[in-house]
């Protein structure tokens, strides 16, 4: 029986749960996040993604910082269902078999949103067939084109397989783009589908883009490519995914209000509505914190704004972000021996160890750090640098060279492995939230929403989700005021004064952080995925999903 009205959701990657390591970073979580916001909310919403067997890889650290990886398979029995059914496409002279998993995520209210998962290493495919569904972002542009050859055409393939009436189409970022092409050779004609698509724009990275030979996209479509393709791209001899996918998508949404100027400029002529990002604050909050909300009103985890509506003494927020900082002490001494010391200020930085990220620049000025903040500040670090990231990888290292000249007066510890579990021991662990990128090349910066949740004020630079939410020095501080241009060492230097005039000054006031950590909790509540599911209704309302 054919079911009526969901939108068709498709990601490359998705973080459900730590352990089903089919996410790299902040996009996949996020879209793990916007699945379980909309069960919370009831949005008649499926998605699809790939299974990667081996996933992302695992992060290897020696004594000096140096990484490596390690790719442990998933078994999909331990984390999915298998739905026992299959589709084929043809690729390559013969056809490639992909069977279909299934996780399903319950809202808050009992609401499903089932996800799917396409496997490759199936017994009739080739060698080489099978090894398309291993790992994520891995492989050249001949793996990563049929991938998303078999996310988008044989994902739209799969969801009418399993009964499903697709009414909307959301694409999360370009991989996802050859989806639209096959709902036009569904029969959708080009009105229908301007009417039922949205485009998800998240990175002004050029790596975040995927580019493919046109001759490749040609060899690898056939008929579903449209004769008008390079046209609609216009982007000369390489086919941009993402350009491609907005000039056939109806429209198009980028992730802050400053990350929509950015993309308008990447993307001229095309109108980019911003959609700041949201946690799912079910997830996102550690349990010391739920304990808390939940003995206030238990409505919160439907509801997060009730939230807004709960008293709460200093001694209970003391308590309650104490358990969290223990927590995270807990796992540091666990995970590396260092123990580190409760009453020092502890400040997190955790995340994808991109480049732009700028993950070393505290430690650009050594000395005055230490002048600073020695024996009174310690650093947890933690992130993943993609394998062939030579820059992201000097980073890691970068911050094991620092660490080592100032353990003296600075504990400095990095936690191998980073992975959704361990970001939210740090974002609620800490004391306060770094984050200093390259302004504007952060999309969102979903980690600080996580920490702004947990009573942990952001110290960023204005860039991403954070011009939207700061109020200096109320809920957590600006570095800098909003420099465009890269400079490391006036960066550098905003940081160290934040530290040393603000940051320390309030730490050493205790009403005055009290009053930070509970500003920060409610900044967070205009930045859940209940909040940002509102803001996507109406796109989906759009769709016509009755």
């Amino acid at each position: 029986m054919t079911r009526m009205g969901f939108v068709g959701y498709f990601t490359a990657e998705i973080g459900l749960t730590s352990d089903l390591h089919t996410y790299s970073g902040g996009l996949g979580v996020l879209a793990g996040d916007h699945v379980k916001s909309a069960a919370d909310a009831g949005i008649p919403l499926v998605a699809m993604t790939l299974l990667y067997r081996k996933g992302y890889a695992r992060q290897i650290l020696d004594s000096a910082g140096n990484q490596s990886e390690t790719y442990p398979e998933i078994n999909p029995k331990d984390f999915l269902f298998d739905t026992e059914v299959e589709i084929s496409l043809p690729l390559d002279g013969r056809e490639i078999h992909a069977k279909i998993w299934k996780a399903e995520i319950f809202g808050t209210t009992g609401k499903l949103v089932p996800v799917f998962f396409l496997d490759t290493f199936h017994e009739k495919n080739s060698i080489e067939h099978q090894q398309l569904g291993m790992t994520l972002y891995g492989g050249d542009d001949s793996t990563r084109i049929r991938q998303e050859y078999l996310l988008g055409v044989g994902g739209v393939r799969a969801l009418l397989g399993l009964g499903y009436k697709i009414s909307g189409l959301h694409l999360n970022e370009g991989h996802c783009t050859f989806a639209v092409l096959e709902m036009l050779s569904q029969g959708w004609s080009r009105e229908e589908l301007a009417a039922r698509t949205l485009f998800t724009t998240h990175t002004p990275v050029p790596a975040g883009h995927d580019r493919f030979k046109w001759e490749d996209v040609e060899s690898i479509l056939g008929d579903i490519l449209p004769p008008d393709a390079r046209k609609i791209a216009n982007s000369g001899d390489i086919c941009s995914m993402s350009h491609l996918g907005i000039g056939l998508c109806g429209k198009v949404n980028a992730v802050s209000r400053l990350n929509a100027k950015v993309a308008e400029k990447m993307f001229p002529n095309t109108n980019i509505h911003p959609i700041t990002n949201g946690v799912h604050h079910v997830t996102w909050t550690s349990d010391p914190f739920k304990s808390l909300f939940d003995k206030k009103n238990p409505k919160w985890r439907i509801d997060p704004s009730y939230i807004q509506t709960m008293s709460f003494s200093d001694d209970e927020i003391i308590t309650v972000k104490e358990r969290a900082r223990m927590n995270l002490r807990e796992l540091v001494q666990r995970e590396t021996g260092v123990k580190l010391d409760s009453e020092k200020l502890t400040i997190g930085f955790a995340r994808r160890f991109a480049t732009y990220k700028r993950a070393n620049l505290i430690f650009r000025n050594l000395q005055r750090l230490r002048d600073i903040g020695a024996h009174k500040i310690q650093f947890v670090f933690s992130g993943k640098a993609h394998a062939k990231d030579i820059g992201g990888k000097n980073l890691i290292k970068n911050i094991y060279d620092g660490g080592k000249e100032i353990q003296n007066e600075i504990p400095v510890v990095f936690l191998e492995n980073y992975s959704m579990d361990t970001g939210l021991l740090i974002t609620s662990g800490s004391d306060i939230w770094l984050n200093n990128p390259i302004r504007p090349m952060e999309a969102s910066g979903t980690s600080g929403m996580k920490a702004s949740l947990n009573g942990t004020p952001n110290c960023s630079i204005l860039d991403g989700w954070w011009p939207e939410a700061c109020i200096h020095g109320e809920n957590g501080w600006a570095i800098g005021d909003g420099e465009e241009d890269r400079d490391d060492d006036r960066d550098a230097r905003y940081i160290l004064d934040v530290l040393q005039h603000e940051v320390l000054p309030a730490w050493g006031n205790r009403p005055q952080w009290i009053d930070l950590m509970k500003e920060s909790i409610k900044t967070s509540l205009e930045f859940t995925g209940a909040r940002m599911m509102n803001d996507y209704k109406r796109f989906y309302d759009a769709f016509d999903t009755s």
